[in-house]
């Protein structure tokens, strides 16, 4: 066990520490997968179609495809229209 690495001392060794150009872009672009894929479950959870989420929200289909692939940044407040108004749920931002 003693070779055994956490996720972020390999992220270290592949992308360099955080601050580093390279890792932040890293970063951000994992933050963007993630939204969307927690965006495509909730939206499957609500039997909902990207479509049908686009029309409840005033966007278009393919900007939710493009989040729920994690190729698209998104803005909070834009996020929070398609958690809270298209899907009916809570959105929980936390800073720890």
């Amino acid at each position: 066990m003693e070779n055994v690495k956490t996720f972020d001392q390999l992220l270290d060794e592949k992308y360099g520490k955080k601050g580093n150009i390279e890792r932040d872009r890293f970063d951000a672009s994992s933050l963007a997968f993630r939204l969307g894929v927690m965006l495509k479950e909730a939206r499957v959870e609500a039997k909902l179609t990207q479509e049908e989420l686009a029309e409840k929200t005033g966007t278009k289909k393919s900007y939710i495809s493009r989040i729920e692939r994690g190729s698209s940044d998104i803005q909070i407040s834009t996020y929070y229209k398609l958690i809270e108004i298209g899907l009916g749920k809570q959105l929980n931002i936390s800073i720890g």
